[in-house]
């Protein structure tokens, strides 16, 4: 499965953005997905998790509460709503997709990765 991010930005402490993710090439549904960033000098993290037909999620303990994982399968896409945005929160996010149906919070268990997208949060 082909994965595309987007919606990254500048955005000021506080504020919002929205992240999309859109899967091509292989059935949608059948994927555990995931966010995970990576800021400079640092491994890539968990984010959140969302199940294979959305009813389950996770999250990272720094997030929980301030973003939300949602997908809809209708339309092949997976969204990170993030809310009162952090300048820690500044780092490349990625999303994730893993042929396993339990949500997981490694990167080596994800089997298919999109691009990136920049997500920069100022003080």
């Amino acid at each position: 499965v082909q994965l595309q991010a987007s919606g990254g930005g500048l955005v000021q402490a506080g504020d919002s953005l929205r992240l999309s993710c859109v899967a091509s090439g292989r059935t949608f549904n059948n994927y555990v997905m995931g966010w995970f960033r990576q800021a400079p000098g640092k491994e890539r993290e968990f984010v959140a998790a969302n199940s294979v037909r959305g009813g389950r999620t996770y999250y990272a303990d720094s997030v929980k509460g301030r973003f939300t994982i949602t997908r809809d399968n209708s339309k092949n896409t997976l969204y990170l709503q993030m809310n009162s945005l952090k300048p820690e929160d500044t780092a490349v996010y990625y999303c994730a997709a893993d042929s396993r149906l339990q949500m997981a919070t490694l990167p080596r268990r994800y089997d298919y990765w999109g691009q990136g997208t920049q997500v920069t949060v100022s003080s």
